[in-house]
């Protein structure tokens, strides 16, 4: 069983300095606490093939993650496929960005999630768990990279 979940969020910053902010996978600890840290390898800029290494908690538990981008196209596209072996994964992910009036960004996150093994009977608590969180996922997004655009 797999199942998407997303949300859309609209960040009062230009197109080019939210698409920067999010491709840089470090930053997801600002807006996402179940991201205790986090790494990219290379250590370069984001590009096809960069991979970002995290240990995360969920339920409880602490999982180490990887994902590695898959598309990237600046300033409208970030794609992501998780490449680590756990329960219940993000086989797809992403960010589309579009540019609005007065340098406002709207930006949709989503991500596929699928179970493996055991995780093919938790994958949808898991999907009813981040759609619940969706709306304030992406409050947190927004929050979180317009702090972090200002701070610049």
């Amino acid at each position: 069983m797999s199942g998407q979940f997303e949300a859309t969020v609209e960040v009062d910053r230009p197109v080019e300095a939210v698409f920067a902010y999010l491709a840089d996978g470090r930053n997801d600890p600002q807006f996402s606490p179940r991201v205790l840290r986090i790494e990219r390898v290379p250590e370069t800029p984001t590009a096809v093939g960069t991979v970002f290494r995290s240990t995360v908690k969920d339920a409880g538990m602490k999982t180490a993650r990887e994902f590695r981008i898959t598309d990237l196209e600046a300033p409208v596209r970030i794609r992501w496929a998780e490449v680590s072996k756990n329960s219940v994964t993000a086989r797809e992910g992403g960010y589309d960005l579009e540019p609005l009036p007065d340098g406002r960004t709207r930006v949709r996150i989503f991500n596929v999630l699928e179970g493996h093994g055991l995780g093919k009977l938790l994958v949808g608590l898991a999907l009813a768990a981040a759609r619940k969180d969706a709306d304030s996922f992406g409050a947190r997004i927004k929050a979180a990279a317009e702090a972090a655009i200002d701070s610049r």
